[in-house]
């Protein structure tokens, strides 16, 4: 039996930076569930492709390139969805790049790039999404947050930076919007090897540091992050905004000592 509180079927779902990574598990557990996947990132010939592989469900996921640090391709993107759909449901907001080095070492230009794609591209989107939403009297955008808003990580300090944004954005937009019937969460990831990260993971002392430091003692797979989603997507958060979901494994519960007990 299906329980419709947590359906998104037919829903129009909207998710940028879904070529690799979160984003493409995301918008394919989004379109397993026969929602209305519409994914966007910059490089257009390997989003179409991703747009095939994950068209499991009952609609076919289409894809619109569109570089978040650019407005006009944000406007262009939200204008190409509400012409062919009529609406916007629901934003997943992913879109994100880093760079690791040390904060001392960071060019001007490295620290705009990161901010205006991981802060200016995310509000950018979700003001553009926004204003549909409040046509609409509804909707729903879901941010990508990180782990480093409850800890920050030595060697990404803009990233850091750009993510601290996210949370007060989601918490501004929530407190904004909710009167027009608009929820705005985000979900912070702990420990995931992506593509973004996976030349980090792929060292043995790094997953070892980072199985002990996590209570259920091993790193997340990207698919353990579709039903945050579809959680928040869904009726059955109806009463939930402004709220950060940590999908983290524990990392977040305290801090891991080395004490025998």
């Amino acid at each position: 039996m299906t329980d419709s509180l947590f359906s998104v079927a037919d829903k129009v779902i909207l998710v940028s930076g879904a070529s690799r990574g979160i984003g493409r598990a995301l918008a394919q557990g989004f379109a397993a569930r026969d929602a209305r996947v519409i994914i966007s990132s910059r490089d257009a010939v390997s989003l179409a492709k991703t747009a095939q592989e994950i068209s499991t469900g009952k609609h076919a996921v289409t894809s619109v390139a569109c570089d978040v640090s650019k407005d006009a391709d944000i406007a262009a993107l939200v204008e190409k969805v509400v012409r062919e759909h009529g609406r916007i449901d629901t934003l997943v907001n992913v879109a994100g790049m880093n760079i690791r080095k040390r904060a001392e070492t960071y060019t001007p230009a490295e620290y705009d790039q990161i901010i205006d794609t991981n802060l200016r591209g995310l509000f950018m989107l979700a003001q553009a999404a926004g204003k549909q939403m409040i046509k609409q009297g509804a909707g729903t955008i879901i941010n990508i947050d990180s782990l480093n808003t409850y800890a920050p990580l030595k060697g990404v300090t803009p990233y850091a930076i750009s993510k601290a944004g996210v949370v007060m954005m989601t918490r501004a937009l929530a407190s904004e919007w909710g009167p027009y019937g608009i929820r705005v969460n985000s979900i912070a990831p702990g420990f995931f090897p992506t593509e973004l990260a996976k030349k980090v993971w792929a060292q043995p002392k790094i997953q070892a540091w980072g199985r002990e430091n996590t209570p259920l003692q091993r790193l997340g797979e990207v698919e353990e992050l579709v039903g945050a989603a579809i959680f928040l997507a869904s009726q059955a958060s109806s009463y939930v905004t402004g709220h950060c979901l940590r999908v983290d494994g524990g990392v977040s519960a305290g801090i891991n000592w080395p004490i025998e007990l």
